[in-house]
């Protein structure tokens, strides 16, 4: 028995030995913090030797300087790292411009506490002092004091280093604040309703539901901002309110994650609806790509901020996230140029979806403008993937852009057709093209152009007005067969591609004449049967 309270009683023994020779000390930063600091313990109460970490103060004033200094960094969850404080009686802070002797205990959290090399002695700085005031009204407002009064006080016995007490008072505000919360999620619902009603005037059950839950997350928000001004009226231990202001850090980063995450939910609503009323269709493919470019926006830069949550430097992490930027930019060189080509192809929108377009060597209907590549269908329906990027600068002939199809071919008729018929056949070629409905009348060519291989040459060159493809292939069927009729009609044959030997003197043989009617008024009549049964045709 005697062996096992051995120990316990040489470490109470060495404990109060230290505490007993504890004494006051300014000589480097680390000695004047551990007087501020530990002359305020229950176990060793000496506000007054507190207190001589302030300098050219009186003895009172410095001793209230000293408690509400202890008591803000309480209430803060600031909890000092002995072993992380320079003990050198000449530190230099090599930040600092004008104070170099200087060193500041938490420089992101309370960067206007700090403490000043004063001769040989180092004292909190006047700075210091005159903060300390405006900081502990900060940490401690008006409502403080009238919460601590409703803390019984009774119940000091503690669990997990708080006193029952403390957990009463909690119990208390999570009710009070579970009856807020609805509350005021149903006026925050309200209002969004309104504003939306006000702008937009008409209401969309999509639009209710994410307001609804972009409501939600703000309530919470509300309230945990609430808590974090309530916790240090509580006066829990500094281990305790560390803990609890980490995990308000922590849950409110996340909650501001959710907040924007269904602010871009409910302003893609509003675009969806926007790019549905427009007549391109390219809009509507930018919806996606942009939702999800913006929420993966929205978690790195919530990623970045926890990290700071857990203590890490904000100028560490944005370094950090820089040179990890730049090489993953590097690792996915390509990722990076199909993103660009793809904004570049919403921002110039050289086509849009459903037009007919002529890229390289992919000739087909853009389908999908996605976040990496465009789907191209060609005339076989087989599907072209082209990265964005490419796409981004390569020529790119959009055929969906055209004012008119045109269609060009030549029409071969035979050598030994007569002047006369080659004239009347190509003013009734012509007048079929003015007569038909999906031809452009004022843009077209009907000439006799040429002497070819095996036949004479006429030019068709006209431009359809439907724009769609199979419509085209319509229109060019009725203007051939009229054709056809006509040269059937006015004995024009067409000339088949081979050649032709004539032969002087052949035994029982002789060449092949063909006799053609050249009568005006035939011709006439023919070409006016002709139109009127084209005419016919397309009544």
């Amino acid at each position: 028995m005697k062996n096992i309270l051995l120990p316990f009683l040489m470490l109470f023994t060495l404990t109060s030995f230290v505490q007993e020779n504890l004494k006051v000390d300014v000589s480097n930063p680390k000695a004047t913090i551990t007087t501020h600091l530990k002359f305020l313990n229950e176990d060793n109460y000496h506000p007054e030797k507190s207190a001589r970490a302030f300098a050219g103060i009186p003895t009172n004033q410095a001793k209230q300087y000293a408690i509400k200094l202890k008591m803000i960094l309480k209430g803060k969850g600031l909890k000092v790292d002995y072993d992380k404080i320079p003990t050198d009686p000449n530190f230099v802070d090599t930040t600092a411009v004008n104070k170099p002797n200087k060193y500041v205990l938490f420089p992101k959290q309370l960067p206007q506490v700090y403490l000043v090399k004063s001769g040989n002695s180092w004292y909190f700085s006047d700075e210091t002092v005159s903060e300390i005031e405006n900081l502990y009204d900060e940490v401690y407002p008006w409502h403080s004091q009238w919460i601590h009064t409703l803390i019984p006080q009774e119940g000091k016995n503690k669990f997990l280093n708080i006193e029952l007490r403390q957990l009463f008072s909690i119990v208390i505000i999570a009710v009070s604040f579970l009856i807020l919360y609805f509350i005021f999620r149903i006026i925050l619902t309200f209002i969004l309703r309104k504003i939306q009603l006000m702008i937009f005037h008409r209401t969309d059950q999509n639009i209710k539901i994410a307001l609804k839950q972009f409501a939600r997350p703000i309530v919470i928000l509300i309230l945990i901002n609430l808590i974090g001004k309530i916790i240090p009226s509580l006066l829990f231990h500094v281990d305790v309110n560390y803990f609890l202001i980490l995990a308000i850090n922590i849950v409110s980063t996340i909650f501001w994650v959710y907040v924007f995450l269904n602010l871009v939910k409910v302003l893609m609503i509003f675009y969806e609806d926007y790019t549905s009323s427009t007549p391109s269709k390219l809009d509507d493919q930018l919806v996606p790509v942009l939702r999800n470019f913006l929420k993966g926006i929205v978690i790195f830069i919530g990623f970045l901020k926890l990290l700071t949550d857990f203590g890490l430097d904000p100028t560490t992490v944005i370094a950090g996230a820089s040179i990890g930027g730049i090489a993953i930019a590097f690792a996915s060189q390509d990722t990076v140029k199909n993103l660009i080509g793809t904004f570049m192809i919403f921002l110039d929108k050289p086509f849009h979806i459903g037009d007919w377009i002529e890229a390289a060597e992919v000739e087909g209907t853009v389908e999908e403008v996605g976040f990496r590549s465009t789907k191209i269908r060609a005339f076989d329906t087989s599907i072209f993937q082209i990265p964005n990027s490419k796409l981004a600068e390569i020529v790119v002939n959009n055929k969906g852009l055209r004012l008119f199809r045109r269609y060009k071919t030549e029409l071969g008729i035979r050598y030994d057709t007569p002047p006369e018929l080659i004239e009347a056949f190509v003013k009734g070629v012509r007048q079929l093209v003015i007569l038909h409905p999906d031809t452009h009348s004022e843009q077209y060519n009907v000439e006799f152009t040429g002497f070819g291989t095996s036949s004479l040459l006429i030019l068709l060159n006209v431009y359809f007005k439907q724009l769609d493809w199979n419509v085209e292939q319509s229109s060019r069927h009725r203007l051939h067969i009229a054709i056809l009729k006509l040269a059937h009609e006015l004995g024009v044959e067409f000339a088949f591609p081979a050649t032709t030997v004539y032969i002087e003197q052949f035994p029982e043989k002789t060449g092949r004449n063909l006799k053609y009617d050249l009568s005006d008024d035939r011709i006439k009549k023919v070409i006016q049967k002709i139109m009127e049964d084209f005419k016919k045709e397309i009544d």
